[in-house]
């Protein structure tokens, strides 16, 4: 198999970067949970919040795309960059989960992804330039981050919301996986200052998020 030359790759990571902020569906690796769940009726106050929940969540897949991405660019081991790569496709799955749910809320995305795309890009790429444990040990950080959005959204989205409830509970599970799996694979386990900052920079992206 030819080995990708420089160029090779930046057209790739342009190519997946194009695919993501476009909102083109893309194909995935496994059907919608919401596929199956009965769409319920919800008023325009439910639908407003619930679509306003699901933005965040695509936002969050968005920097997901862009933070695997830029790690698997730098990552020095092999099986470190195959990891970011299986996880990033996992994403995938979520990111059109999400854009479905906003369609059928008649909502749209956060016209702020391509600044988060940007700083996700760039963070991931230098974390991995840094050494891979500090690569992986970022991916578990922010994955955990993630987890506690996703048990607010759960609480918060409306009860008969259904559908959006069964995309949120699946990325849960799988956002708690790659956590795991950042960790096990040798990842740093960032101490709580450095946790305490990225709460606070993600809170700053949830709330824009919602209402942009």
């Amino acid at each position: 198999m030819r080995q990708l030359t420089a160029i090779d790759q930046f057209i790739a990571h342009a190519d997946r970067a194009l695919r993501t902020l476009s909102n083109a569906k893309q194909p995935t690796q496994r059907p919608s949970p919401a596929s199956g769940v009965a769409e319920q009726d919800l008023s325009a106050e439910e639908k407003r919040h619930a679509a306003g929940l699901m933005r965040v969540n695509h936002s969050g897949e968005v920097c997901a795309q862009a933070l695997y991405q830029g790690q698997a660019l730098t990552a020095k081991l092999p099986h470190v960059r195959a990891e970011m790569e299986h996880a990033a496709a996992e994403e995938i799955d979520h990111l059109v989960w999400c854009q479905d749910r906003l369609d059928a809320l008649n909502s749209h995305p956060s016209y702020l992804n391509p600044l988060w795309y940007g700083l996700s890009f760039a963070i991931g790429a230098g974390a991995g330039l840094v050494s891979d444990k500090v690569s992986l040990g970022f991916v578990a950080a922010t994955e955990n981050q993630v987890c506690k959005h996703l048990q607010k959204h759960l609480e918060d989205l409306p009860a008969q919301d259904q559908k959006s409830r069964a995309v949120v509970t699946q990325m849960l599970e799988d956002e708690a996986r790659h956590a795991d799996m950042a960790l096990n694979a040798g990842g740093y386990n960032f101490p709580a200052p450095v946790k305490g900052l990225m709460t606070l920079v993600s809170k700053a992206m949830t709330k824009t998020s919602y209402r942009i």
